[in-house]
């Protein structure tokens, strides 16, 4: 039995950072154990320029500190009205990593967000051409659709129209959470991948509602049936290189999440990859992590390896109950329960 793994040092490929008081309370959980990071732009006002895309990264490296070795990959909001040059203009000087397109209300703070993809024909051309990547929240907002197949849906309405339209456009699928998604990513004939969270590998639909209501479990594309997580689970440790590591780990005060109108959003920050190598040693896959966790990312994005190294080591390491205080105060995925490994300090 393996009680010992060095990989080399992970990024995460998805990860919402905040920004003010939560920023400063979550990004050294982040830093802590991955190299880079894809960082979300769904701010208020989001990030739809590069003049902002710097700022908002400026804050992040302040807030992890200037000895982290952490790099923040910024990306694009897009809008109906996103302008391409803008768009151009950030990814060839190195301030925008892909542009993230969010369906108009599909999840938090996407207001703003795009209410026709094929309607983005001038910007989508653009980043075509330069070889951008292009992630989506990959869900209809349709309400006659019921919010579980949301994604299967998409696929169908609107990515595979986009991959039509788009033959060499880079895609990330992101948070994929069923059997017909990973399905799809597999067997693209199309220069397409997909992220993949801990809690879409490790929970059902059935923790949003194990004793009552449970917020904390609550985040969207939302957990589905036992079938979807064992399809996504097979597809993460399978070793294809179309499957990388991307947390979506989304904090929210415990006030927002314990209300009326919960907010939407998983903090898995603080024990991503204990949560992440419990499910590779389960399913027998340990030789097959580091790729998932530290190399297809960055190959698919065309970025370099990263050089150093983390160690997680096999002893019990228990989640705590809350993280923070006061209006950093979050409740961490899996809180209260006890993981099979841990990272090295």
């Amino acid at each position: 039995m393996t009680d010992r793994l060095t990989i080399r040092r992970p990024d995460d490929w998805h990860v919402h950072l905040r920004d003010g008081a939560m920023l400063k309370a979550v990004a050294g959980a982040t830093a802590r154990q991955f190299g880079r990071a894809i960082v979300m732009p769904n701010l208020t006002p989001p990030v739809t320029d590069v003049a902002a895309a710097e700022a908002y990264r400026a804050r992040i490296l302040e807030a992890v500190g200037p000895d982290s070795g952490f790099v923040p990959l910024m990306t694009c909001y897009l809008t109906d009205h996103s302008d391409p040059a803008e768009i151009r203009r950030g990814y060839e000087t190195g301030v925008f990593a892909a542009c993230k397109l969010y369906p108009a209300h599909a999840t938090t703070n996407s207001a703003h967000g795009v209410t026709n993809v094929l309607a983005l024909g001038p910007v989508l051309e653009t980043m075509q051409r330069i070889g951008m990547p292009l992630l989506i929240h990959g869900e209809v907002t349709d309400p006659a659709i019921d919010i579980f197949d949301r994604e299967a849906v998409f696929l169908e309405r609107v990515l595979t129209p986009l991959i039509r339209a788009y033959p060499a456009l880079k895609i990330v699928m992101e948070h994929i959470t069923t059997a017909e998604a990973a399905a799809f990513v597999a067997q693209a004939d199309h220069p397409i991948a997909a992220t993949i969270t801990p809690q879409h590998l490790i929970i059902n639909r059935n923790a949003i509602f194990e004793g009552g209501l449970r917020p904390h479990a609550y985040c969207l594309p939302v957990a589905k049936r036992e079938a979807h997580r064992l399809a996504v689970r097979k597809a993460a440790v399978s070793g294809s290189p179309r499957f990388f590591l991307g947390t979506d780990s989304a904090p929210h005060v415990v006030g927002a999440k314990e209300s009326g109108c919960g907010c939407a959003g998983i903090y898995n920050a603080p024990f991503a990859l204990e949560a992440y190598l419990q499910v590779f040693d389960e399913e027998g896959a340990l030789d097959r992590f580091e790729g998932f966790a530290a190399e297809h990312g960055a190959r698919f994005y065309g970025l370099p390896l990263n050089e150093g190294s983390v160690t997680l080591i096999r002893t019990p390491v228990e989640v705590p109950a809350m993280t923070g205080a006061g209006e950093t105060a979050v409740v961490p995925f899996l809180a209260g329960r006890t993981l099979a490994w841990r990272l090295e300090a």
